[in-house]
Parts: structure tokens; C-alpha cells; sequence
């Protein structure tokens, strides 16, 4: 079940700084000028086993004349909409601001769970200072420095504690296939194409996770679940932002798939956002198929096809092994080899080698070509086991874990590519002390 927490608050009061700390990264640029945080960041924070999606919002003013800023205020509103939790952050150093008792009010008419945090409370005398912030009538607040991080433990604790309970979701055990990309890459002609043919085949079933509704596909011997088509549809309140809405709408989708069908619009190329949702893709550990759409549009060479797949794996480097399908939703072509790249990629996905064969392929590859020394020593690597999870996943146990590095991991897992069929599935590989 996805869940979502967004951190909202007027401009410069830190909230790119405890999103890059939720979410150990640095992808929210962070600068003193205010309104630095233009389009969103999303990530995910992973706290006593409990995953969750982290959204970074720009910051909220009232009454602009600033077209960026009206924009923000847009994306602001509907991040608040879609999330689960709201964290509100205000800044100590400044005190209750006009623009505070703004977005207060328009937090104080949402049904959601809203948690007042008070930023840069990093020594005694600021923790006297916060108590101001009562007055903005959102009950409680956590005190924290998101700088040092300081207090994020115990607003984490009260997060993970708030968020909805995952509810066991009656339905087929059937792969769940997600159709993502941009808007107006041909989502719902895709969908109408593989569905409308015949509508005694469709099934819609409701889910208990909430937004998601799902359709049974079953014909030609194939039988899975399509995620969320009916999410798809634009809703009108959020028709000036169709863009945020769909990377909003992603992040549910996905993380509520097993495949993922990503469309990229063969007219345009593959584009930054196209990027951000692989990205999303692959760190959910989800499979994926690229499809190229519009391809009927396309003037086309020789080697058109070739060069196109060749600037796609460019751009997505170093994860370069999966499926990429040339289609044209509208007209139905390679509607049908769609189909078969799922059932091959939901294959890869439940594929399951036995520790024998693991040991005996691996453990020679390793003997050939070792990690490299650290400081002078050695790691030995031992004994290889696939791990019971939900995502293929591999433990190597090892004397020295910390002194295998990203290039060799990368390594194994070409080798363990070549060895074995995974394409389309992100692969994880573990270094264990035994």
C-alpha cells in the first residue's frame, strides 16, 4: 500500500533539507534564497522496517503576483490532497510568520493528519522560543534541527505510528501490470486497446488500497491485473497541472505494481520526467518494460529503430537490461507482443536458482576475478544464497562486507545476468558477514 507524507510550509524554512535527511539523499537543491524548490522532489524513507513516500513541496505564499509562485501554491494544494500526512514546518529563528497563520488555515480545513515541526530548535533557548507556535492551533509540535538532525527520531517514531494501517486486499493473486508515463503519451489509448477489444473480458475489481482500482485481464492465455486505469483519467480540479498530477499518480501506481509498462512518445524522444519515473520503477524494485509509442508517426530509416533503443540505454545507464517494444497504441501494432514481454518479465520476476547452482556458477567467477584488496586485505567470499523476498535479492556471505565497493557490485551483477535470466527485473545484491 502506498503511503505518502508531504512536508509543506511557507518558502526557506528548511523543508529541502529534512526531506534530503528523510530520505538520505541529496536530491532537493538546497540554497538560503527562498523559493529555490520549484518542482517537487520525491523520495522514500525507510524507518523501523516501514517504508514511505516523502514529498518535497515548494513553499507556500499567498496572494503572489509571482507566476512561479502561483505554481508552487498549485502543487502545494495537491501534494496536500494526495498525502497521508502532512508535516507543516515552521522556522524558530524567525517566529510565527503572516504566511505561517496562511497555511495553517488552509491545513486547519483538511481532514488530514497535519504535525507541526519546528525547524532550527537547536539549543535551549529556542526550545523555549518555539512554544509561540501553539497559537497557530495545530496541537502539539516536534522540536528538531533538520540541519543536524536533531529530533527526527522522535517525529519519525510519531509519523510511522500515524500512518494508515496496510489492509489486506482481497484479490486474485495475479500479477498486477501498471501502465506509467507522461501525459499524452497514448496511456489510456493503450489501455482502450487492451481492454476494449472484447469488454466480456474485463473484470473491474475494487481494492481496499485506497485510489487504486484494478482490471482482470484474461484472454489469449494471459491473466493479470491492470493497476489503476481508472486512475488514469485526469481528475478536473488538478487540470492546470497535469504534469505534477501524473508523477503524483506514479508514485501510487507503481508502488501498488508488480510490471511496470512505461510509455515514452516516440514524437518526442525520451525526456526528463521519462526519467524520473524509471527512477521511481527501479527503486521500488518493480519490473519494467519501455514501450515507444507513436512509432506509426515516425519517419523511418534502416537502423531508426536501433538508434533510438541505443539513446534510451544511454540515458538510463548503468540498468540497460530490459525490454523496449515499438507499438502504436491507436492502431494496435505489437499490441499483442506486449503480452508475451509480460508474461517473460513476470518469469524473471518469481525466478527462483537454487543455492547449488548459485554456488557452482558464481564462486568460479569470483575465484577468476576476486574484489580487490583494501588497505591490504582480502575479502573471501564464501557461500551465496538467494534471499525469500518479494524482489529478487542475493546474499553474499563474506569475511570483509564493508570493503566490497559499487564497481565490483555492479560486476557481479552483470555476471549474474549473463548467467541467469533477469531481464526487465532489478536485481539486489547483499554483501553479509558470515
Amino acid at each position: 500500500m502506498s503511503r505518502i507524507v508531504a512536508i509543506a510550509g511557507r518558502p526557506n524554512v528548511g523543508k529541502s533539507t529534512l526531506f534530503n535527511r528523510l530520505t538520505s539523499s541529496r536530491d532537493a537543491i538546497v540554497d538560503e534564497i527562498s523559493g529555490v524548490t520549484r518542482d517537487r522532489n520525491y523520495g522514500t524513507c525507510n524507518w523501523n522496517g516501514i517504508d514511505f513516500s516523502v514529498i518535497d513541496t515548494g513553499g507556500y505564499v499567498e496572494n503572489s503576483d509571482d507566476i512561479f509562485e502561483e505554481e508552487i501554491n498549485k502543487q502545494v494544494l495537491l501534494a496536500v490532497e494526495e498525502s497521508d500526512i502532512i508535516l507543516f514546518m515552521v522556522d524558530v529563528t524567525v517566529g510565527i510568520h503572516e504566511l505561517d497563520k496562511s497555511v495553517a488555515l488552509m491545513l486547519r480545513k483538511t481532514n488530514k493528519k497535519v504535525i507541526l515541526v519546528v525547524n532550527k530548535v537547536d539549543n535551549n533557548e529556542r526550545l523555549i522560543d518555539a512554544n509561540e507556535f501553539y497559537s497557530l492551533g495545530l496541537g502539539n509540535y516536534f522540536p528538531l534541527s533538520s540541519i543536524n538532525g536533531s529530533g527526527t527520531g522522535e517525529l519519525l517514531d510519531y509519523v510511522v505510528m500515524n500512518l494508515p494501517e496496510e489492509k489486506p486486499e482481497e484479490l486474485p493473486d495475479l500479477p498486477r501490470i501498471a501502465i506509467v508515463g507522461r501525459p499524452n503519451v497514448g496511456k489510456s489509448s493503450l489501455v482502450n486497446s487492451l481492454l476494449d477489444e472484447e469488454r466480456n473480458i474485463v473484470t473491474p475489481l475494487t481494492g481496499t488500497t485506497r485510489d487504486s482500482t484494478y482490471s482482470r485481464y484474461n484472454k489469449f492465455h494471459h491473466d493479470f491485473l491492470l493497476v489503476d486505469t481508472a486512475g488514469l483519467r485526469k481528475k478536473s480540479k488538478v487540470s492546470e497541472n497535469v504534469e505534477f498530477y501524473s508523477v503524483m499518480r506514479a508514485v501510487r501506481t507503481i508502488e501498488n505494481s508488480d510490471i511496470c509498462l512505461l510509455l515514452i512518445d516516440g514524437t518526442r524522444g525520451i525526456e526528463a520526467q521519462d526519467l524520473n519515473i524509471i527512477s521511481l520503477i527501479l527503486r521500488n524494485n518493480k519490473g519494467m518494460i519501455i514501450l515507444v509509442n507513436k512509432w506509426d508517426l515516425i519517419e523511418k530509416e534502416s537502423n531508426t529503430a536501433k538508434i533510438f533503443e541505443k539513446e534510451i540505454r544511454n540515458k538510463t545507464a548503468p540498468f540497460v537490461d530490459y525490454h523496449i517494444l515499438f507499438i502504436s497504441a491507436t492502431n494496435k501494432q505489437r499490441i499483442h507482443k506486449i503480452l508475451e514481454l509480460i508474461e517473460i518479465v513476470n518469469q524473471n520476476r518469481t525466478r527462483k536458482i537454487s543455492t547449488s547452482e548459485l554456488n557452482l556458477v558464481m564462486l568460479e567467477i569470483i575465484k577468476h576475478n576476486p574484489p580487490p584488496a583494501l588497505k591490504g586485505k582480502y575479502v573471501k567470499i564464501k557461500y551465496i544464497t538467494q534471499l525469500p523476498v518479494y524482489t529478487p535479492s542475493f546474499a553474499f556471505f563474506c569475511n570483509l562486507p564493508q570493503y566490497v565497493k559499487e564497481p565490483y557490485k555492479r560486476y557481479i551483477e552483470n555476471r549474474m545476468r549473463e548467467r541467469f535470466e533477469f531481464t526487465g527485473v532489478p536485481i539486489r545484491i547483499f554483501f553479509r558477514k558470515k
